[in-house]
């Protein structure tokens, strides 16, 4: 009786064991804030050549390269479903802020087209953008537990109070460093972190 009593508990612990383990797995590995962060870099610093050394006219061109982003991404998370043996209710959150946050993006994209007044357009596209970039930013960092995640999202909301009263020609350089500050850097400390937990 003892025997069985001593194997219930250790069953027990075993399962409590699980549980929390899937529970505080971290599966978010920063790829996607790195994919994304240089790619809306890499975009904003070409669109600021094209425009301001050029002087192109489809110097807004470069952002269709998103959609091959976009692409890539579809088939990776598909591929990382696939080889996810738990998926923790952490995962499904975080999902979702981001199904959130691209819904947000292609309803501004579609209340721009409509309502497009030139002088209004370009002065608060990128501020209103910002604002954007800064909500799924400040959410993830609050359940990762992350801290620059958090502090990227304030910087991305100070640039867009700060872009609100600066001439429409520095709203682009906003991008760049808001990616740095609020993806790539948070990105590669999610990386390290990821890396430091599956030794």
């Amino acid at each position: 009786m003892q025997q069985e009593n001593i194997t219930n508990q250790q069953s027990l612990v075993i399962i409590e064991s699980m549980i929390n383990k899937a529970k505080n797995q971290f599966s978010e590995h920063g790829h996607l804030y790195l994919l994304w962060g240089w790619a809306v870099f890499i975009s904003s610093m070409a669109q600021c050549v094209l425009l301001y050394v050029f002087h192109s006219e489809k110097h807004y061109m470069v952002w269709f390269s998103m959609w091959l982003v976009l692409i890539y991404q579809i088939f990776y998370l598909r591929k990382e479903r696939k080889q996810k043996r738990v998926k923790t209710y952490t995962d499904e959150i975080i999902t979702f802020v981001w199904l959130v946050f691209f819904i947000l993006m292609c309803l501004f994209d579609f209340l721009y087209a409509v309502n497009f007044e030139p002088d209004k357009h370009y002065r608060f596209i990128y501020p209103s953008f910002l604002v954007l970039y800064g909500m799924p930013t400040f959410l993830c960092g609050i359940i990762l537990k992350l801290r620059p995640l958090i502090v990227g999202a304030i910087i991305c909301w100070w640039l867009s109070i700060i872009a609100s009263f600066t001439s429409t020609q520095f709203h682009l350089l906003t991008l760049p460093v808001t990616m740095i500050a609020a993806w790539i850097i948070p990105g590669y400390l999610l990386r390290k972190k990821f890396k430091r937990q599956t030794i």
